[in-house]
């Protein structure tokens, strides 16, 4: 069943900010803004706790996480040890992961259990996922029996699939209950049911899952009404097993709000929300530029170490392609020599490439994580960017053609021209089709595609550039 989407729970109350001034025009609605946190640093400075204590107070759990983040180092630890009551796990899981796994250390492991129990499954699991064994062990042995159960059973799943990030608390009914008992039951359940659901999920005497029914729907009948015969289509569950990429394209594709999450036999074990896809798309976006940068698995929080060493990696693989450039520029010592000017131009060429290739390649990449390209539609893209690239290198060999023959004479404004006409429309193709022939052979296209678009464009660039002027002017 594909469900309508609802309004998203309410946004978090607006950050409160230093009464004195005027505040500008263009204040985000929402975090902390850097006078608040300027504001919470000189009370620190001073001691003054109580007045610490109650700023925060006044805070969304999500902007004590904003104001953590922005502090300084000195000032980040010193809340941390003032708070360490308010500073629930609610806080915890709105931090950076990077910054989060630093901080968590400061805490006991009874102070992290109590946190822990606070909070919903999939928070839970997000939270001591990545702690060492011998902590997560305390944790979870403090963690009453039920909920410990719960948790390690996600942690059972693989990292990136939808039983460790599924939430555990949900509500589900017989298909044979009335919307008045339904109703009922949510009344008077509610320390056992999760604070926030959009769905009502229907199973059968198996606990698998035969539909679902939005609140809205539910709200709108009578109580008479059996709650089997609210449910119109199919529900979309998912796999336990299945990737949280699959997910938020799921929901996307699907304008979903909730959904099912089931295990091998079909049984309801969990439930995935439209929060928690916001932050898989957010992830998975983080993930690819990265990825397409070389930068490693790491963020503004991470040490310099890691960040150095994360690096550090695709640095070295593109000192190798770049040794493989200045290779064919050797090929063309004698020429260079003899028209000094092709080494004034020849940059040009290689970085209108690399540049071209990669608008190409990010849209390719991002277009391949969203299904939105396929090799149903592959040709035509590809056909497309050609077209595009042709486009592209002729405005540029116009341009940059009449200007090197203003500056070194017509011969030379031809040879550029042709080689930046030349160097587009490969930049163009090789953006398309590296993604998509890693695609095809089972790599990541996001990985290591922009290592190999470089290599080309700078190739091609300069065997372009170099060998037209060999022929044309020697």
């Amino acid at each position: 069943m594909h469900t309508d989407p609802h309004a998203p729970p309410p946004r978090p109350e607006k950050a409160p900010h230093p009464p004195s001034g005027p505040e500008p025009d263009d204040e985000r609605p929402y975090g902390v803004e850097p006078d608040f946190v300027e504001e919470i640093a000189s009370l620190l400075r001073a001691r003054e706790r109580d007045a610490v204590l109650a700023r925060l107070a006044e805070l969304h759990a999500a902007d004590i996480a904003d104001l953590i983040e922005q502090a300084e180092p000195a000032e980040r630890a010193e809340l941390i040890d003032l708070l360490p009551a308010e500073l629930d796990g609610e806080v915890l899981s709105y931090l950076n992961p990077d910054l989060r796994e630093a901080l968590i250390g400061r805490f006991e492991p009874q102070e992290l259990a109590a946190a822990v129990a606070d909070l919903d499954t999939d928070d839970a699991v997000e939270l001591i996922e990545d702690l060492d064994a011998e902590t997560r062990a305390q944790i979870l042995a403090s963690l009453p029996e039920a909920e410990r159960a719960l948790v390690q059973e996600n942690l059972t799943y693989d990292e990136d699939s939808a039983g460790r990030m599924m939430q555990r608390e949900l509500v589900a009914v017989p298909e044979f209950w009335t919307v008045g008992k339904t109703i009922d039951y949510v009344r008077a359940a509610t320390d056992e049911l999760p604070e926030d659901f959009y769905d009502i999920f229907i199973v059968d005497p198996m606990h698998r899952v035969v539909g679902a029914v939005p609140l809205s729907r539910l709200l709108r009948q009578r109580r008479a009404v059996r709650i089997a015969d609210l449910v119109t289509g199919e529900v979309d569950a998912i796999p336990a097993t299945m990737e949280r990429a699959e997910v938020a394209n799921l929901f996307r594709q699907y304008a979903l709000v909730s959904a099912p999450v089931v295990d091998a036999a079909g049984r309801l074990i969990g439930v995935i929300t439209v929060d928690d896809v916001v932050r898989i798309i957010d992830q998975e976006a983080e993930d690819d530029l990265r990825k397409l940068s070389g930068s490693g698995d790491t963020g503004v929080f991470s040490g310099i170490a890691d960040i150095a060493r994360g690096r550090v990696g695709w640095l070295t693989v593109n000192l190798g392609t770049a040794f493989l450039a200045s290779g064919v520029i050797s090929l063309f010592e004698g020429t260079i020599e003899q028209i000094v000017a092709l080494a004034v131009l020849m940059p040009i060429v290689a970085s209108m490439g690399g540049n071209a290739g990669t608008q190409t390649l990010t849209v390719v990449v991002r277009a391949l994580a969203t299904h939105e390209l396929s090799s149903a539609n592959a040709l035509r893209v590809v056909g497309k960017e050609l077209l595009v690239g042709v486009i592209n290198g002729g405005i540029f060999a116009l341009m940059v053609g009449v200007i090197a023959l203003v500056w070194y004479g017509p011969l030379i404004g031809i040879v550029i021209a042709l080689a930046m006409i030349i160097n587009l429309v490969v930049a163009a193709l090789s953006g398309a089709l590296i993604p998509l022939g890693l695609e095809r052979i089972g790599v990541d296209p996001a990985v290591s595609s922009a290592v190999f678009l470089t290599t080309v464009t700078d190739v091609v660039g300069f065997l372009a550039f170099l060998g037209l002027a060999s022929m044309f002017l020697l």
